[in-house]
């Protein structure tokens, strides 16, 4: 073997980056994330590592998202004690970020075994615990753009600014191969043209193979600028008081809460919307948006000055009393929340309380992985379950793409043609399979060799060299190819039919007609 890629995440599926780099002196991992979308693949979180943690020396992380970074307390409890390199502000992020994800995984699997025990099941544990977050966090280096770093005997690293959040990079690995060095280059997330906080994405040309996110490889979003997008945001938010109720955004915490704060605060400033509270309900972002005013020499020219760390109408909820005392507030106010696809965290909460009001609105503002809650909302779905307990869509459902932290078609596109020539393979990743063929053809279009284009499935590896194409290593899958590609599964089937069946009841005239149905049902089951 000489070198050897296996992507053990984001592989045909959106979330859980992994990648792991076997060369002849060791083992290096490139982003370790939390597995997200439908609970078949977030059941992924819970199983074992498809290696041995005790046998990486490295991890080489991205950014601080948690479909990137979410795993590495759980990479760390199972033996892994190496370096985690970083960005700084990538690094600062994760001093919050890590914690509060396993705040959460211990919060509610506490309350998953409360129900356990009443319906007599067994208990769960949760994916890591916050000491196991502290110990990955003794564990990270930071390091700045553009500075190569040794990571290994025989390989060395260097980090370009993705302009995708604050700290993502695109990472140039090196590894020494025979006469010539063997370069790859993992994108990352890559950020769009026309973004609040960050220049564009930069990166070299030139490599051995390159490794390209797709998450919107199958869409153009309208050209869009930073004035247009604050047009949209006016219009929304000044249609949302006006219905009479409250502005819902699920949002996450890293970044899209600041860029919207942002937003707001420059559109009241300018008496474009009235003068409104902005409940941000979300410790996680309220530690967030002081770790971008430590950073703010870091963004954008003039982002840090425009109002988005401060305002009287900004109201960051301290407690948990403070987030339940907004159920008394039934209009005339904008309640941000993570997390940004409803499938964890307060943004539930406040959907029980507002989406079944006709007067209250959800705005959308990011991507919304297929099988979570908010892409069921966003879907058109008329009854969703929470936490159990059936809510009845009745809010109005609104959304802006123009907040996306992700490049768009065109962009990634244009993206890889500038990193052109690629001598050996591009692989696709971090996109749903419509999106990977879509940006695939796209990139045959400019000239790329079909052959050479790949999309890898889950824990597939390929053995690499310089020029020659990647010759595939097969292995077996943690979960096949048809169920991590599913936008539902089976979970999703059942909590539709459990409202159906109750709307259906309903429905019915009278109690002999329910009782008939019931018994149709039963007796499908004991078939």
């Amino acid at each position: 073997m000489s070198v050897r890629l296996t992507f053990h995440g984001a592989a045909s599926m959106v979330t859980g980056s992994c990648v792991l780099i076997e060369h002849p002196r060791g083992r290096v991992l490139l982003d370790c994330g939390l597995f997200q979308g439908t609970k078949t693949v977030r059941e992924l979180n819970y199983r074992p590592f498809p290696f041995d943690p005790r046998g990486i020396g490295q991890v080489l992380l991205t950014h601080a998202h948690i479909d990137h970074s979410g795993l590495l307390p759980k990479l760390v409890r199972d033996g892994f004690a190496g370096p985690i390199h970083a960005t700084r502000a990538t690094l600062d992020l994760l001093r919050f970020m890590l914690p509060d994800s396993a705040h959460i995984q211990e919060t509610e699997v506490a309350r998953l075994n409360e129900r356990n025990r009443k319906r007599g099941r067994p208990a769960v544990t949760p994916i890591y615990t916050q000491a196991d977050a502290e110990a990955a966090l003794r564990l990270g280096r930071a390091h700045t753009y553009g500075a190569w770093i040794d990571v290994a005997v025989g390989v060395r690293a260097r980090f370009w600014n993705a302009g995708h959040i604050l700290g993502s990079a695109s990472i140039e690995v090196e590894l020494a191969d025979g006469p010539d060095p063997l370069r790859l280059l993992f994108a990352g997330d890559l950020g769009p043209d026309e973004k609040a906080f960050h220049p564009d994405p930069e990166a070299p040309a030139g490599v051995d193979h390159l490794v390209v996110e797709s998450t919107y490889g199958d869409r153009d979003r309208p050209d869009v600028t930073l004035a247009e997008r604050l047009d949209h945001l006016e219009r929304e938010v000044r249609d949302a008081l006006a219905a009479g109720g409250n502005l819902l955004i699920p949002a996450f915490a890293v970044e899209r809460t600041q860029e919207v704060l942002d937003g707001l605060a420059d559109l009241m400033g300018a008496g474009r919307i009235p003068r409104t509270p902005i409940f941000i309900d979300s410790p996680l972002a309220r530690e967030i948006t002081r770790v971008f005013a430590r950073h703010g020499d870091a963004l954008s020219e003039g982002a840090a000055g425009s109002g988005l760390f401060r305002g009287a109408e900004i109201r960051f909820t301290e407690t948990v009393a403070d987030s339940k005392a907004l159920n008394q507030v039934h209009r005339g106010a904008i309640i941000m929340a993570a997390s940004g696809m409803c499938d964890a965290g307060r943004i539930r909460h406040h959907l029980k309380n507002n989406l079944w009001r006709p007067e209250a609105t959800v705005l959308f503002v990011g991507y919304q992985a297929a099988g979570t809650l908010g892409h069921l909302i966003l879907s058109g779905e008329r009854r969703v379950s929470i936490a159990g307990e059936e809510v009845e869509v009745r809010a109005r459902i609104r959304s802006i793409e123009a907040f996306s932290a992700h490049a768009d078609q065109g962009e990634l596109v244009a993206w890889v043609r500038e990193r052109l020539p690629v001598r050996g393979a591009i692989f696709l990743v971090h996109g749903d399979p419509p999106a990977m063929r879509a940006l695939r053809g796209r990139l045959v279009a400019i000239g790329c060799d079909p052959a050479r284009i790949l999309t890898p499935e889950l824990d597939q590896g390929y053995d690499l060299a310089p020029i020659a194409g990647p010759v595939a290593h097969p292995a077996p899958a943690r979960l096949d190819a048809a169920r991590a590609e599913a936008r539902e599964d089976w979970h999703n089937a059942h909590a539709r039919l459990r409202l159906d069946i109750a709307e259906a009841l309903r429905r019915l005239p009278d109690d002999a007609a329910r009782e008939r149905l019931l018994a149709r049902l039963r007796a499908q089951l004991d078939g």
